[in-house]
């Protein structure tokens, strides 16, 4: 942390660097910082791009999938010619064309129970970007296993919600609080079967990457205990606290 920024850091952070609330102590924290992203579409793209420029030094980007056709309206990271080819490698490429800087690892792979532990470990941020329940409950479960610091959004139609968990303190609530039955359908999550505005991904999905860029920075008001819900179509937002649930797994903790 002691190192100086150079020349071109200052230049490419001068609009960062110049508010009093980041400075050059603060940008030194935000090039420091590693920072995993699960799920690299309509969330995760913004997510990806906004950190990436910011100046976040190394991203860890986790996907299985390919680039479809579906996708382009809303993932501001791909384009037409690359339909068919995986998400997190073209997302690379792309990201290092941004900041060749920043180091990014890939994962073509599910999050799983089986892989989950070995990846999150390398990273103090995670930020869960993914559109069904169990990926998102088995980041809740290992982030609170491991205290890291967890920021999740959800998308569907005109609407979204943003949710921020601090584990590295045994305050904060968990996903299991505010989604208390595992059994919720998941087509409210799925695009293909709600259909989303691709102006609603890029909000909510910049929204988290403010939120990760606040805690790294340790400035502003966290969202941890509360859920942000947006309602873009006639411009309502609301902050409702969030409690720990009696019966939930991180009470009893």
């Amino acid at each position: 942390m002691n190192q100086k920024l150079n020349n071109n850091q200052i230049e490419r952070y001068s609009r960062q660097i110049i508010l009093k609330n980041i400075g050059a102590i603060g940008q030194k924290k935000i090039l420091n910082s590693k920072v995993l992203i699960i799920g690299i579409g309509g969330l995760g793209c913004p997510v990806a791009e906004f950190l990436t420029r910011s100046g976040v030094g190394t991203l860890g980007l986790v996907d299985p999938d390919i680039v479809n056709l579906s996708n382009l309206h809303r993932q501001g990271l791909y384009n037409y010619k690359d339909i068919k080819k995986s998400k997190v490698s073209i997302a690379k490429k792309n990201l290092n064309n941004i900041d060749p800087k920043t180091k990014i690892n890939i994962y073509k792979k599910k999050i799983t129970e089986s892989n989950i532990s070995k990846i999150i470990d390398k990273y103090d941020y995670i930020v869960d970007g993914t559109d069904n329940f169990n990926s998102k409950f088995l980041i809740n479960d290992y982030c609170f296993k491991f205290k890291k610091f967890l920021v999740t959004g959800a998308i569907s139609k005109f609407d979204g919600h943003v949710l921020s968990f601090n584990f590295r303190n045994n305050k904060s609530p968990c996903l299991r609080c505010f989604f208390q039955e595992n059994n919720i359908s998941d087509d409210i999550l799925n695009c293909e079967y709600e259909g989303i505005l691709g102006t609603i991904a890029n909000t909510i999905g910049s929204i988290q990457a403010n939120e990760i860029l606040k805690q790294i920075l340790n400035i502003g008001k966290s969202l941890v205990g509360y859920v942000l819900i947006l309602d873009l179509l006639n411009l309502n937002f609301r902050k409702a606290q969030l409690r720990k649930r009696k019966k939930c797994f991180c009470k009893k903790k």
